[in-house]
């Protein structure tokens, strides 16, 4: 038998288990807090405080809501549900704290139960969210239960065998660990199974890619009311799965709180003051440091998510006079999928966009074909680094078509290669142009990074090869809209065949006078 170590007397530490087993505290987490920290006690750390913040203290006790609420239903016959909770805040207002205070109540209260708690990087894990669970850890009345070692806490051997012994419970799953997760492995991030509760926690959320996200959901498989989704995070990134909680997925969640920083207790409100001072209240400074809000531009983003909703939401003007560009983006792994886009002038709405999954080479080269004549445009522009199949099978029909290359020379210096050229074009044309409302193309734009490379600083998109490190799709449709800013293309006189016919003809010549321009750039 394990030997008892425990600073109280046999009675005593019946007392202790007791009181935290009790329905008032194993149901209530704002009473754990309470009863299981030395709030103004002196010569503790807490000796000032009196409790948790106003928001804490919010959260916790819609916890213990949620708990009555889905025993009750327990009994009527009705599944229970996920508590999942979303907070996006400025900096300092306590999330490390909470996710410390949640992760010993579940680990005290609710015995046998599982936590496991990520986050964007190993050393925020390390230094940050873990450090902080042991400070409370030592602060608890009943740390000697459980042993913190560099990223787990897991129960003494003494306090597992009572447990074993005299409670008759499966403790095979009971820990809290800190996991990390891989983006090219995200199975081995998904979760075991356990009939006691289940507790995920998200720490800087804003980092943590959608493959994650996705296994995640295997954590919850159980029908048990003591299941919780919890995701901190800064606003860093106005994209993937954590904005979209906030937005197109907040009914997913119905408890998302926003945090301005200059409202909690015990900051320097100063501090934060200055930085709104300094970059103004409506910076993307201001939003993520400070008020809790996404940034208009998220860090290194290519393309902002206001130039996008603009085109999105923008009046179209035709121009029947415009050339009329064909883009093509075509597959390059079993995930992906060949994407086509139209652009006339400014309208890349009217003409459907195409999407082709699971197609080989000929298949493309059939449909590109078909599309070619179906609307007879003035430029067809294929990416070459998968697509010289295609090309050579159009080539082949008779068909004009250009090969793109993504890696080759930029004709502007400042950019590192012609696909980053291509999106800055689009870019700026973006910010007048017009596109469907299609949230896969909108997220496609939004998506990537950018980054400087070489001595000269020149720009550089990330690649599709570093968005799927990153658990992001690949940009296929925003991609194929890029290939329509390849080369500045003339409208073709109406006389003009689709094949291999006589050369361009424009409809108005350059340097006639006129002020229209018959390129479609």
């Amino acid at each position: 038998m394990a030997t008892l170590k425990t600073p109280y007397d046999a009675k005593s530490e019946m007392a202790l288990m007791k009181e935290l087993w009790s329905d008032e505290i194993k149901d209530n987490p704002y009473n754990f807090v309470m009863f299981n920290f030395p709030w103004g006690k002196e010569g503790t750390p807490l000796a000032n405080f009196k409790g948790p913040r106003p928001w804490q203290k919010d959260e916790l006790l819609k916890m213990a809501a949620h708990i009555k609420l889905q025993k009750e239903n327990m009994k009527k016959g009705i599944p229970c549900e996920v508590y999942k909770s979303a907070t996006v805040s400025g900096r300092g207002p306590g999330k490390s704290a909470m996710v410390a205070w949640l992760t010993l109540w579940m680990q005290s209260c609710v015995l046998g139960s599982m936590v496991v708690i990520t986050a964007n990087t190993e050393a925020q894990l390390k230094t940050k969210t873990i450090a902080e669970l042991g400070k409370w850890h030592t602060l608890a009345l009943n740390s000697h239960w459980f042993e913190r070692m560099a990223l787990s806490l897991k129960p003494l051997p003494w306090f597992t065998e009572i447990l074993k012994t005299q409670l008759k419970l499966d403790t095979g799953y009971y820990y809290a660990e800190a996991l990390l997760w891989n983006a090219d492995n995200p199975d081995a991030f998904a979760g075991a199974h356990n009939f006691n509760g289940t507790m995920l926690i998200y720490d800087e959320a804003s980092g943590i890619p959608d493959v994650i996200w996705q296994v995640s959901t295997g954590f919850f498989t159980e029908l048990v009311p003591y299941r919780f989704w919890f995701v901190f995070s800064n606003p860093r990134r106005n994209s993937g799965p954590f904005f979209e909680i906030f937005h197109k997925h907040r009914n997913l969640w119905p408890n998302r709180r926003h945090i301005d920083s200059r409202t909690i207790e015990g900051i320097d409100v100063k501090a934060l003051e200055d930085i709104v001072n300094r970059y103004g209240e409506d910076s993307d400074q201001a939003k993520i440091e400070v008020k809790g809000e996404f940034p208009s531009h998220g860090d290194n983003q290519f393309i902002s998510r206001e130039i996008v909703e603009g085109a999105v939401h923008r009046d179209l003007e035709y121009d029947e006079y415009a050339s009329l560009i064909m883009g093509v983006d075509p597959a390059r792994y079993g995930r992906d999928a060949t994407a086509i886009y139209f652009r006339r002038g400014r309208d890349a709405r009217t003409i459907p966009s195409i999407s082709l999954e699971r197609k080989d080479n000929m298949q493309v080269a059939n449909e590109c074909a078909r599309l070619i004549d179906l609307y007879n445009p003035d430029g067809v522009f294929i990416d070459a680094g998968n697509g010289t199949g295609i090309i050579d099978r159009l080539k082949e029909m008779g068909y004009q078509v250009r090969e793109v290359w993504f890696g080759g020379k930029s004709d502007k210096p400042e950019y590192a290669n012609k696909r980053t050229e291509m999106w800055a074009d689009m870019r700026d044309w973006l910010k007048g142009g017009c596109i469907k409302d299609d949230s896969d193309l909108f997220d496609d734009l939004v998506g990537p990074n950018y980054y400087f490379k070489g001595a000269g600083d020149q720009v550089m998109l990330e690649s599709k090869e570093e968005m799927h490190k990153r658990g992001l799709p690949s940009p296929d449709k925003a991609d194929a809209l890029a290939c329509t800013f390849f080369e500045r293309v003339a409208r073709k006189d109406s006389t003009t065949s689709r094949r291999g016919g006589p050369a361009n003809r424009f409809r108005v010549a350059s340097g006639t006078g006129s002020e229209y321009d018959p390129f479609g750039g």
